[in-house]
């Protein structure tokens, strides 16, 4: 049974607002708050430096998350890394692979920036980047990923899920004619993980990240990188923790995941992942897809009988709906609907400016739902948006 108002009470938050940014970053549940708090309180030292009990806990607590985050995502140990977000997740990728001159990588142009920008400055490497088109919903089609390979291409780069439209793309498809061609598949995550089944060996990603703070409904400043095979990429950062043996003369870096997290991480952050994770598995994913994918086409199905209103994306997406109201500024609509009802929207380009731009707008205003998240909360949203319409029409 989905108990939401169980749910709703472990989101103090939720008591005063109508929280539907969730796409930016998710609230934090009570337990992983209390999982970080205990760690700063009562046993709080560096993760793998020391052999004192604090250091020894510290590091227990900190691998196993690691090992909570490996099993959710069906990703090796080994190959699990931690970093700050799903941005620096991209970027160790983008520096880590050996590129040469006349390589080619291929990327949707329905990208948030962070899946967009890394790619694009590889031009400077003398490597060529094609940007696919997606259609008028934001879906991609594999087979312009197919027509888009040549003998040079070694990446595709793709997110599971659009963060303007809510598109769900077909990754296990791209992956399978991107393997048929010889070609690598970073699988960006941010919009997807935690908030539907993510199985990374079932999908054949050599890459997926994810952010912390968003469907794993952890803390800012962590994010995980997955990768198939850890020899694949170098390490983006060189200092402590991530070398077993330093001379003047030469230096020897350890194994993954240790070669991949220099210096001392988010220790506090990284646990209070973990019990998140946790809390999301305890749940089950497979029943926070089928609540989110309900409010979303309910949301969607109010906004586009409002006169005024155009809705984007499919009618099958996931929990993403971004609008217009005809004559009005997205950010003013985030406005009145945050000055009036207490509701939390996303306005603007949402970091993916191309993708907005592609497609003729200036901008969108977005609501993003999560696991705990009501259909109440949904009508009021398309109550006030109807209210709103109404006064532009006047």
């Amino acid at each position: 049974m989905y108990d939401l108002s169980a749910i709703r009470k472990d989101f103090p938050l939720l008591e005063d607002f109508i929280y539907l940014d969730n796409a930016a970053t998710t609230q934090t549940p009570l337990p992983a708050v209390k999982a970080m708090e205990e760690y700063l309180y009562k046993y709080a030292a560096n993760y793998g430096r020391g052999a004192h009990r604090l250091a020894r806990m510290t590091t227990d607590r900190y691998e196993n998350t690691r090992e909570t985050v490996a099993s959710f995502l069906n990703s090796d140990v080994t190959g699990t890394i931690f970093t700050r977000n799903a941005t620096e997740s991209i970027n160790m990728v983008a520096y880590g692979l050996q590129w040469h001159h006349g390589d080619h990588m291929i990327v949707p142009i329905v990208e948030h920036h962070s899946n967009l920008l890394p790619w694009l400055r590889l031009r400077d490497q003398g490597v060529e980047v094609t940007v696919v088109q997606v259609d008028e919903e934001g879906v991609v089609d594999p087979e312009h990923i197919e027509l888009s390979i040549t003998d040079r291409t070694r990446l595709v780069a793709v997110n599971h899920v659009t963060n303007v439209f809510g598109s769900i793309q077909d990754i296990r498809k791209m992956v399978q004619i991107a393997h048929e061609n010889g070609c690598q598949v970073l699988i960006d995550a941010s919009q997807s993980a935690g908030h539907m089944p993510l199985d990374m060996n079932k999908i054949g990603a050599d890459f997926l990240v994810a952010p912390g703070h968003k469907g794993l409904l952890g803390p800012q400043g962590t994010g995980i990188l997955c990768l198939r095979d850890p020899d694949s990429i170098s390490p983006m950062y060189l200092g402590g923790g991530m070398v077993s043996s330093v001379s003047i003369g030469s230096y020897q870096i350890e194994a993954s995941p240790a070669r991949f997290e220099a210096g001392t991480p988010n220790i506090p952050g990284v646990i209070g992942l973990g019990r998140a994770v946790e809390y999301v598995r305890d749940i089950g994913v497979g029943n926070i897809e089928k609540h989110e994918a309900t409010l979303a086409k309910k949301a969607a199905s109010l906004l586009a009988e409002i006169p005024g209103v155009q809705v984007y994306g499919p009618k099958d997406r996931a929990g993403v709906v971004s609008f217009n109201v005809h004559g009005m500024n997205p950010h003013d609509v985030a406005i009145i609907l945050d000055q009036t009802r207490k509701i939390c929207v996303r306005s603007g380009y949402h970091c993916a400016m191309p993708a907005i731009k592609g497609v003729g707008l200036k901008g969108t205003v977005r609501a993003s739902f999560a696991l705990y998240n009501t259909i109440e909360e949904v009508e009021i949203l398309a109550e006030t948006v109807a209210n709103i319409a109404e006064l532009v029409d006047r």
